[in-house]
C-alpha cells in the first residue's frame, strides 16, 4: 500500500526546519504571499523565542528575520489563549526595533517592522480569518490623510506614516471555513489542517511538500515531534476542560444564591477557581513531558514550589 505523504506542522517547522537557509523558499512563499510583495530572507536573527535548548517557550514559538530591503519581519505561532496577546506582540515589536538601531544613529536608521502572528486560539470576536493593522494619520475634520516630508537617497520625499510604522498581521487559524481557492487560502488550510494540495502552485507550498514531509525526519525527530503534538493537545484539553469547568461551577453558584449578586460573585469565583485548577493541571501535564520548572513557571504564573509539590 501506498505511503501518503504527512506533513510537518508549521509551528514545528518554524522552529526546528525554517531557520535553516536551505528552507528559506517555504517562509519566504508564505510571507509573500501574506505582504503581497516579493520577499526574500537575507538571514535569520536571534530572539527570544527561537533557542534551541531548554529553556524553549513550551506554548510559542517564534522566527525573526531581515529581508532584502533590511527591514524585520517577526514570526510567531501561538496555540493557547493569552490574556495580553496584543500588549505582548506590541512589546515584541518595540523591542526588535530598539534592538537594531544604536545609540546616537540617527532616527533614519529606524528599521519598518512586519508582525506576522499565526494565532489557533479565540482572540475575540471577529468573521474574518485575518486581521491587518496599520498606524495612519486621518484629518478630523477633513479626512484626508497625512503625509510627512522624510529624506530618502539624499532627496526630499513624501511618505504615509503606513510606509514607516510596524504593520501587523492576526490569522485566525481557526475561523477559515471555506474551500481554498487563491494562494493564501491555500496556505490558511495547509496551517490549519496540515493539508497541502498535491497540485499547488501557491509559493512557498510546493517546495514546502518536499521538505516538509514527516517521515523525511529520522526516528529520534520523529518521536520529539510526536511528543510536541501530544504536549500541544493535552494542554488545549487542559485549558477547555478548566474553563468549562469554571464556567458550570459559577453557574451552580449563581443558581443556588438566586440574587444578581450572587450570580456575578459565584461565575467570579467559579472562574477563579477554574483558572487555578486549569494551571496546575497543565503543571501537571508539562512535569510528565520533562518540562523545565523555569518554562512550567512561565508558562503557569506558579511558583517554583508549587510546582515542585504537584
Amino acid at each position: 500500500m501506498e505511503q501518503k505523504d504527512k506533513y510537518i506542522r508549521f509551528d514545528w517547522a518554524v522552529k526546528r526546519l525554517l531557520r535553516n537557509k536551505a528552507n528559506f523558499g517555504v517562509l519566504e512563499g508564505f510571507l509573500t504571499v501574506l505582504l503581497g510583495e516579493s520577499i526574500h530572507i537575507v538571514e535569520i536573527l536571534e530572539s527570544e523565542g527561537n533557542q534551541q535548548c531548554e529553556s524553549d517557550k513550551f506554548n510559542r514559538v517564534d522566527i525573526k528575520a531581515r529581508n532584502s530591503k533590511d527591514e524585520i519581519i517577526i514570526v510567531e505561532v501561538q496555540n493557547t489563549r493569552e490574556i495580553y496577546y496584543l500588549e505582548r506582540i506590541l512589546f515584541g515589536v518595540a523591542k526588535a526595533i530598539t534592538e537594531h538601531i544604536e545609540l546616537g544613529n540617527l532616527y533614519s536608521e529606524v528599521k519598518k517592522v512586519y508582525s506576522v502572528s499565526i494565532l489557533y486560539f479565540d482572540i475575540g470576536k471577529g468573521n474574518d480569518y485575518l486581521y491587518h493593522g496599520q498606524n495612519t494619520f486621518v484629518g478630523v475634520h477633513t479626512g484626508d490623510f497625512l503625509e510627512v516630508s522624510t529624506k530618502e537617497k539624499n532627496a526630499i520625499v513624501r511618505k504615509l506614516p503606513s510606509e514607516i510604522f510596524p504593520e501587523y498581521f492576526l490569522i485566525r487559524v481557526n475561523e477559515f471555513n471555506k474551500v481554498a481557492v487563491t494562494p493564501l487560502e491555500e496556505w490558511i488550510e495547509y496551517l490549519k489542517t496540515g493539508v497541502i494540495r498535491p497540485d499547488t502552485k501557491a509559493p512557498g507550498l510546493e517546495e514546502a511538500r518536499r521538505k516538509l514531509i514527516y517521515y523525511n525526519m529520522n526516528r529520534a525527530e520523529q518521536l520529539a515531534y510526536d511528543e510536541h503534538i501530544n504536549a500541544v493537545m493535552i494542554q488545549n484539553d487542559v485549558l477547555t476542560t478548566a474553563a468549562e469547568e469554571g464556567r458550570q461551577e459559577g453557574r451552580e453558584e449563581g443558581r443556588q444564591e438566586g440574587r444578581e449578586e450572587g450570580r456575578l460573585e459565584g461565575r467570579l469565583e467559579g472562574l477563579a477557581a477554574g483558572r487555578q485548577e486549569e494551571k496546575k493541571e497543565n503543571a501537571r501535564n508539562m512535569k510528565k513531558l520533562n518540562v523545565s520548572f523555569d518554562i512550567i513557571h512561565r508558562v503557569t504564573g506558579l511558583s517554583i514550589e508549587e510546582i515542585d509539590k504537584l
